[in-house]
């Protein structure tokens, strides 16, 4: 007896059952999950992932999602899930959608599905105890908005709402020149920027505004503005804007050049997607294990950005970055003085994705992260 299989999905394959664990049914030998050679069995995934959901006190629905999709694919055999998945068909099935299809692919691939892995890195923590130890250790934000460049408020502004919120320090990153759309400072303007800084660290010390920029990243990996202007300030935080929908390839070779620069320190919505409304935009496409691999080896951090409308990383994302080793930190993107809270947002993500209070950079002092973004430079 044979059973069909996708191998990596991206073909047919015929595999003889392994006999490592099988049932007999009416004198008939059949075949169960643990028979196919991923060695994994996409139901017990399933019903796995439910049981850490209940663990971690999550709403019931989501719960529910992952138990039904258990019940449906135990209700049919090894050779129609495979054959399902292989030809992309796993959704018309009841109870399946794109998250729990994602989950039985990775299953039937053999790996130990993301959204599984990511809910046991949590040791079944309740999601608000476990956000609101990831929120107390934040220290500071590393991307805030002013109205110099795109932003609805002053720098004063912005610096007293992080004293209220119990910042330690604030980054200023208003945009390079090139994103003219958003009014992005010219060098100029930037040194001015620098000179108002020190005036207003004199009158609100012990807190710190940090100098800095959210640069653009160019098509070619370059960043928009001039090696010494960078070399000057705190924290530099990139970002594309421009070209999001360029091919795969050059897209990763553009995120790498980046990562590599001495600059740079942070790498800001590393997708580009936007999730609301009119300004709905799909995420942009690259090689994130190479990605990854190289934001770690560079020792930059990956931006989770808490703005609602981007949410970027998503959550499958963060969490291959944290297991490449990355270093991330928990920014605002606040354009107005009210949305610095919104870290709590990427808190929660942080927490669900397996991110421990010394992998994020803003939960550093000012002092150890001047001298992390020092050291990229040096």
């Amino acid at each position: 007896m044979i059973v069909w299989v996708a191998r990596a999905l991206t073909g047919w394959e015929m595999q003889p059952l392994s006999g490592r664990m099988s049932r007999a049914v009416g004198g008939e030998r059949r075949a169960t999950y643990w028979d196919m050679p991923s060695e994994r069995d996409p139901v017990a995934d399933l019903k796995r992932i439910a049981f850490l959901l209940e663990a971690m006190q999550e709403p019931g629905y989501r719960v529910r999602v992952f138990r039904a999709a258990a019940a449906t694919l135990a209700g049919i055999g090894p050779e129609e899930i495979a054959e399902r998945a292989a030809t992309g068909r796993l959704q018309e099935l009841a109870g399946i959608g794109e998250v729990t299809e994602r989950t039985i692919l990775e299953s039937l691939r053999g790996e130990a599905p993301v959204y599984m892995r990511r809910l046991e890195s949590t040791e079944g923590k309740p999601q608000a105890e476990g956000a609101a130890e990831l929120r107390a250790a934040l220290k500071g934000d590393l991307h805030a908005h002013t109205d110099a460049s795109d932003g609805h408020a002053t720098i004063r502004e912005m610096a007293e709402a992080a004293i209220e919120l119990g910042h330690e320090y604030l980054v200023i990153s208003d945009h390079s020149p090139r994103l003219t759309i958003a009014n992005g400072l010219s060098t100029e303007r930037l040194m001015l920027q620098l000179d108002e800084i020190a005036l207003l660290n004199a009158e609100l010390a012990p807190f710190r505004i940090l100098t800095g920029i959210e640069v653009d990243i160019n098509e070619d990996g370059s960043l928009d503005q001039a090696p010494d202007v960078l070399g000057r300030l705190d924290v530099v935080v990139g970002s594309a804007h421009s070209q999001l929908r360029m091919e795969a390839s050059k897209m990763t070779r553009r995120m790498v050049a980046a990562l590599a620069d001495p600059h740079l320190d942070v790498l800001g919505h590393c997708t580009g997607r936007m999730k609301t409304g009119r300004r709905e935009r799909p995420e942009s496409t690259f090689d994130a294990d190479i990605v990854f691999a190289a934001a770690a080896r560079f020792e930059k951090a990956i931006e989770i950005n808490c703005l609602p409308e981007r949410l970027d990383p998503p959550k499958r994302l963060l969490r291959l970055a944290i297991e490449a080793g990355c270093r991330v930190s928990i920014d605002s993107d606040a354009h107005y003085p009210g949305q610095l809270a919104w870290v709590r947002v990427g808190c929660e993500r942080a927490f669900l994705s397996g991110v421990k209070p010394e992998m994020i950079a803003n939960a550093m002092g000012a002092d150890d992260l001047l001298a992390w973004t020092r050291s990229h430079e040096a």
